[in-house]
C-alpha cells in the first residue's frame, strides 16, 4: 500500500520557498561585478563625448534588468502548483533574491557619479572602475569560500580565481580598444 500525497493546491496553506542564504545569495555579487565591469569597458569609447551620468544610469538599469529577468527565470523553473497568489508570492520572493546582483553594481555606479560631479577623465574612470571591480571579485571569492568552509589558503586561491575574471575582463578591453 503506498501512502499518497497530498495536492498542494488543496491544502489551505502553500508554502514560500526559503530566502538564498549563505552563499547561495553571493553568486548575485559576483554576477552584479562582472555585469558593471563588462559595461564599464563597453560604455567608455575613444573619440566620444564621455557621458558618466548617462553610463551610471545604463549599468543601474542593465543591473536591475538583469536581475528581473535572473529572478524570473528562476521563477519560471521552480514552477510550483498552488493558487495565483501563491504563485505571486513566490515570483515576488525570486526577484527579491535577486538583489545582491544590483547592490554590486553600486560601486561603479558611484564611480560614475562622482567622474562626472569631478569631471574626471575617462581613461582614469574606466581603469580605477575596472581595477576596484577585479578586487571586488577577489573579495567576493575569498568571502564565499571562507563563509562555505574553505581554509585561508584554498579561499584565497578561490578569491584569485574570481579575480581573474576581472582581469580577462580588462585584458579584452585592451585588445578591443
Amino acid at each position: 500500500m503506498t501512502e499518497q500525497q497530498p495536492d498542494p493546491s488543496t491544502s489551505p496553506r502553500y508554502p514560500i520557498a526559503p530566502s538564498r542564504r549563505g552563499a547561495d545569495w553571493m553568486f548575485g555579487g559576483v554576477y552584479g561585478t562582472v555585469l558593471a565591469s563588462g559595461l564599464l569597458a563597453a560604455l567608455e569609447q575613444q573619440g566620444e563625448a564621455y557621458t558618466p551620468f548617462y553610463d551610471a544610469s545604463w549599468v543601474l538599469v542593465t543591473a536591475v534588468t538583469a536581475a528581473l529577468a535572473h529572478g524570473y527565470a528562476h521563477h519560471m523553473a521552480d514552477h510550483r502548483a498552488g493558487s495565483a497568489a501563491h504563485r505571486w508570492r513566490l515570483l515576488g520572493r525570486a526577484l527579491w533574491n535577486e538583489w545582491p546582483m544590483i547592490a554590486a553594481t553600486l560601486p561603479t555606479v558611484l564611480l560614475l557619479l562622482l567622474a562626472g560631479v569631478a569631471q574626471w577623465e575617462p581613461y582614469g574612470v574606466t581603469a580605477a572602475g575596472l581595477g576596484l571591480n577585479t578586487a571586488l571579485l577577489f573579495g567576493w571569492g575569498a568571502f564565499v569560500a571562507i563563509r562555505v568552509g574553505y581554509r585561508i589558503a584554498s579561499a584565497l586561491l578561490i578569491g584569485l580565481a574570481d579575480a581573474a575574471i576581472g582581469l580577462a575582463i580588462i585584458v579584452a578591453n585592451a585588445l578591443i580598444k
